[in-house]
């Protein structure tokens, strides 16, 4: 290992921050789609204006899908017992956000083929819920990693998980999903309002505003109850950031405050929480003042900031159980080997900036307003 460039400890933050910017990624590119979907019924009114939000989000949505990919992917292979916990045990819910995301390419594929409204009318409900529900549980499961799962390891490792889908959907677990529902719709309704006209983009506007101040609203209150109401998880043995993974060698303590710890080491992490606020309100304040550019900055400046708040809070723990805490699943004990770690960060760092200037590339191409006389003028057009 000594001829590899980079320590383990390294290799491992770096993996670390590497998820973190795929699901960031994600959550701004893929969360427009999930957004606009969510607003269709609403925002909409008319087939027209239906027709109009399908190819604002269709030419791009299967690109942004490639963020969601490479961190599952991510996951898989630089995390192997995260992926073996969290995918087992939140099973359904894997389900349940696939089988919504599968409504997406279907709905947009066979919704204009009949012009019959109850068949339109019946995709358009379809799509609602392919940007509802993952909208949702993505951050019902992210608020499970605040409160544990309940997962054991035995001594092979193997998993044994003891709890059940509804289980998930505590009052912490709800509200974190609300606040990622809040901020999805927000992002779609920056994209509505910068690139639809008229009244349907006064309407985005409209719900935009009040999904940035249920933003601010809901992910304080979700900071508030993390960090002062619920019970955290503190490693009090040394872990060895350099020695092999195993999730047996340590032993962790739940208690109360303990998700604050982090913030008194490193006090400048109180920036982070700040900048989501402060990114949700450039957003409401871009849309009332009916600007292009500001709300979308502001909006992802928020995603950015609300999901770098949770990992920064969560470190070094990826996912805590919360049967058996001294099995809880770090950052040191649960990664791949330092010889993986580094040759899949080789393999990053040539092919990420390859999506970065084709995902910039198609945007630009697709760039300017979407209107009813460019979708009827465009044979492709869903």
């Amino acid at each position: 290992m000594s001829s590899i460039p980079l320590d383990y400890e390294a290799v491992r933050l770096i993996w670390w921050a590497l998820l973190g910017i795929l699901l960031i990624g994600f959550a701004i590119m893929g969360g427009r789609d999930l957004g606009i979907g969510t607003l269709l019924p609403f925002v909409a009114r008319t087939d027209e204006e239906r027709r109009i939000l399908l190819n604002l989000a269709g030419p791009t949505w299967e690109g942004n899908q490639v963020w969601l990919i490479l961190g599952g992917a991510a996951i898989f292979a630089a995390f192997p017992p995260l992926y073996a916990v969290s995918f087992s045990g939140f099973y359904v819910a894997m389900i349940a956000i696939l089988l919504a995301l599968i409504l997406r390419p279907v709905g947009f594929k066979y919704r204009s083929k009949l012009a019959d409204p109850r068949w339109r009318a019946t995709w358009d409900w379809a799509l609602f819920i392919g940007g509802f529900v993952p909208s949702l549980v993505f951050g019902v499961a992210v608020g499970n990693l605040f409160l544990g799962a309940p997962f054991r390891l035995d001594d092979t490792l193997r998993t044994t998980y003891e709890g059940n889908f509804f289980l998930l959907l505590t009052p912490f677990a709800l509200l974190a999903g609300l606040v990622s529902l809040a901020m999805l719709v927000t992002q779609g309704a920056t994209v509505i309002a910068a690139r639809t006209e008229g009244e349907m983009a006064e309407r985005a506007r409209n719900y935009g505003r009040w999904a940035a101040l249920a933003t601010i609203v809901l992910f304080a209150l979700g900071g508030v109850f993390a960090l002062y109401v619920l019970n955290g998880y503190r490693v009090t043995s040394v872990q060895d950031v350099f020695g092999p993974s195993n999730p047996l060698n340590k032993t962790v303590v739940f208690e109360a405050g303990a998700w604050r710890a982090n913030y008194g080491l490193f006090p400048w992490m109180f920036a982070i929480p700040l900048l989501s606020i402060v990114g949700s309100f450039i957003a409401w304040w871009g849309l009332g003042a009916r600007a292009r550019l500001a709300p979308i900055l502001g909006s992802s400046v928020a995603i950015f900031g609300i999901i770098t708040t949770a990992g920064l809070t969560l470190f070094p723990f990826l996912l805590p159980s919360s049967v058996d805490p001294n099995v809880s699943l770090t950052l040191w004990d649960s990664s791949s080997s330092h010889l993986t770690l580094f040759t899949m960060l080789v393999a990053t760092v040539f092919f990420l900036p390859i999506i970065l200037l084709y995902t910039a590339w198609v945007f630009r191409v697709m760039r300017g307003p979407v209107t009813a006389e460019s979708v009827d003028n465009n044979p492709n057009a869903y």
